[in-house]
């Protein structure tokens, strides 16, 4: 069994005294000080180049073929040829496709703007387009946030007479397709020092290189470039840092029609509007136009002057996103309806004629994180099925996928993310050795969920002044992530369940302070937490306004039963003792004394049955109502024992087990456990 919870461990950093007095004294505020020194800053220099949004952005002719690339799209610029700007679907790809034709437009080309249908062609370039693009004229495509494993695609273009430009930021694979240039910046023999651009940053290079002058560029793209780089959860460090707050800049001012529309009909406020709302409010209204197969919505939000139709395009993609929502809720309500009855599956794999292919990404992704293992969803198409799959507790899919190559028609991603084609026949074969895989994996490893908090506090530094002063790490995302801290020794004041019972709100205090705090997508029986509770929480602060105030606001990231001792939650002995790998030093440490074992049962025998709860806050609970020592592996060992004599039965339910106790008319005798013997046999060897 593997026991999944949706963060196993708590990461804490601890700040450095003399790195926290060295940045006060630099001019950060008390918490912001204790942040940065838990990332491993020591003083106001490391922190202010940390933080730095001015960074200067390399010369784009550093990148290895801009010059080849940015000669073949001048000489199209002055002979009138009619040149295609080729990109994906999601907001990377629309943001650089929308940048390029905007760019090459206004000095007079003519262009067409191709992104590629996400149900009918699939990702990146293909013969269909090509064929089309030829159709109409097109002697240059440029490819953006695509095309770098296009080796086929790039021999048809060249059979046709069309020049094929490449721009992409994706991983390179040991041969490059044949084009006049190829543009990535982790080509192996390049040399650009700043690896981590977005799809839509390469292209801004090309238009930086073209114009000769990036800082014009950036002026009139800077918004384009932050969607793009948000969207597709770039690092904010070095240059992305700096477009990224350029672009937040632009966009509390935007000029561009569809854009001001957008923010407008999704209640974003442009004063205050963060690389985390641009995330969260714009890009899923963006990205709905490629999943749900009206990409020109995007293409047009981004490229229509005139700001009625900016309103209309605005809009219609909000009325989609609805859609998309709509769709998603539906496709997971049949997807765990269809899940066998009893213990949740080591990995997920079902499939439906019905399904949309745009939205079983965003389903598999909320079912591996409810049900705590890799799922597969695929939509079948006669004969054959296209699946989208999301990782769980670092199960790698992309290696998973490869080993089982001889079952898939093709597969592509990585560790996290993948999807592949599969024949309806070949799903059953797929489905068990997927499952045996994970299991393997559980087994030898357990799942490394691993919440990374900056720091714990006390409830005192939790003040307005100190929360706003965490505003100097913005732009935050991925590279600079908002800060994670701690509060322990918490009670539970009061909770209810808002948004339609979909989140969970509560009121938590400490002595002279309390808190409300927001827990979205979770309800107090999932996070296993009543009213009158100490609990310890991890959250990212806010402030909220209602009504005119100002207050602090708890946005939790995990909730725990408070406990004074520390609780191991390490499971790698349990799993040998389930793997059959005991040694004797192994099995010293899980085998429990007479007075655990009572402990353990006592503690149950006093709760209702069915208990329900994940393993390490049972594991908690019990040894704060208990006050001895006790590790998870040991308390999996008891559990085990108590269910190998008939005394209790246990059920893996998403992150959390049933326990259910079972009625028994006699003593039961612990040395006839199997477990026990197991661990017994072990110390004698």
């Amino acid at each position: 069994m593997c026991y999944g919870l949706k963060y196993g461990i708590w990461k804490t950093a601890t700040p450095r005294v003399d790195a926290v007095n060295a940045l006060v004294r630099g001019g950060y505020a008390p918490l912001a000080a204790m942040v940065l020194s838990s990332r491993g800053l020591e003083d106001q220099a490391s922190a202010d180049r940390y933080l730095d949004c001015h960074a200067s952005l390399p010369d784009p002719y550093l990148l290895t073929d801009m010059a080849l690339a940015a000669g073949r799209v001048a000489v199209a610029m002055e002979q009138g040829e009619k040149i295609a700007v080729f990109g994906d679907y999601d907001v990377d790809g629309i943001t650089a496709t929308c940048l390029l034709t905007d760019f090459l437009r206004k000095h007079g080309c003519d262009v067409t703007p191709y992104i590629p249908g996400r149900l009918e062609e699939g990702y990146g370039l293909n013969p269909i387009a090509i064929e089309y693009l030829h159709g109409l004229g097109v002697k240059l495509i440029i490819t953006v946030d695509c095309g770098i494993t296009a080796m086929e695609e790039a021999l048809l273009c060249r059979q046709l007479g069309i020049d094929l430009v490449i721009t992409d930021h994706h991983e390179c694979k040991d041969t490059l397709p044949e084009a006049i240039a190829v543009v990535d910046p982790h080509r192996p023999d390049g040399g650009y020092p700043h690896k981590a651009l977005s799809g839509v940053g390469v292209a801004f290079k090309l238009a930086a290189a073209l114009s000769g002058s990036q800082e014009d560029i950036l002026d009139f793209y800077a918004d384009m470039v932050c969607l793009g780089t948000v969207a597709d959860v770039m690092p904010l460090q070095g240059e992305n840092r700096t477009i990224v707050s350029r672009g937040l800049a632009m966009l509390r001012q935007t000029t561009r029609p569809g854009l001001a529309a957008l923010m407008h009909q999704c209640g974003c406020e442009p004063e205050s509007i963060t690389a985390s709302s641009v995330g969260y409010m714009l890009c899923p209204r963006i990205n709905a136009a490629g999943r749900m197969g009206q990409i020109d919505l995007a293409i047009e939000l981004f490229l229509t002057d005139d700001p009625k139709k900016g309103e209309e395009l605005a809009r219609a993609l909000c009325e989609l996103n609805k859609e998309r929502q709509a769709v998603e809720k539906e496709i997971y309500q049949q997807a765990v309806e269809m899940l066998p009855p009893g213990q949740t599956p080591e990995a997920i794999v079902l499939a439906d004629e019905s399904w949309h292919q745009g939205v079983v990404g965003i389903v598999a992704s909320r079912i591996a994180e409810e049900y705590c293992c890799p799922t597969f969803l695929i939509c079948l198409d006669g004969d054959h099925g296209k699946a989208s799959s999301r990782s769980f507790g670092g199960f790698n899919l992309f290696s998973s996928l490869s080993s089982l190559s001889h079952l898939l028609e093709s597969y592509g991603g990585h560790e996290l993310a993948a999807g592949f084609t599969i024949h309806r026949e070949q799903i059953p074969a797929f489905r068990q050795e997927i499952c045996r895989l994970a299991k393997d994996f559980y087994c030898a490893s357990g799942p490394k969920t691993v919440l990374e908090a900056d720091c714990s506090i006390s409830p005192e530094l939790l003040t307005l002044p100190n929360v706003i002063s965490l505003d100097a790490l913005e732009p935050c995302g991925n590279g600079c992530p908002k800060p994670v801290l701690v509060m322990e020794n918490l009670m539970v004041e009061r909770m209810n369940q808002v948004g339609a019972g979909r989140h969970l709100r509560l009121r938590l205090q400490s002595q002279h302070h309390s808190f409300n705090g927001i827990f979205f997508s979770t309800t107090a029986e999932s996070a296993s937490v009543n009213q009158g509770d100490l609990v310890d929480v991890a959250f990212i602060p806010q402030i909220n306004e209602f009504r005119g105030e100002r207050s602090v606001q708890l946005h939790l990231q995990d909730i725990r039963p408070a406990c004074r001792q520390e609780v191991s939650c390490d499971i790698d002995d349990y799993l040998r003792l389930r793997s059959d790998c005991l040694d004797a030093q192994t099995a010293e440490k899980l085998l429990p004394d007479r007075a655990t074992l009572g402990v353990v049962w006592r503690y149950l025998s006093c709760q209702s049955s069915p208990l329900q709860e994940t393993p390490i806050c049972l594991c908690r609970k019990i040894v704060r109502w208990s006050g001895c020592c006790l590790h998870l592996g040991q308390l999996l060992t008891c559990l085990d024992i108590f269910a190998d004599v008939g005394l209790l039965e246990i059920q893996r339910l998403h992150k959390n087990i049933v326990i259910r106790l079972l009625p028994s008319e006699t003593k039961a005798d612990l040395t006839t456990s199997r477990t026990m013997q197991q661990l017994t046999a072990a110390l004698d060897k």
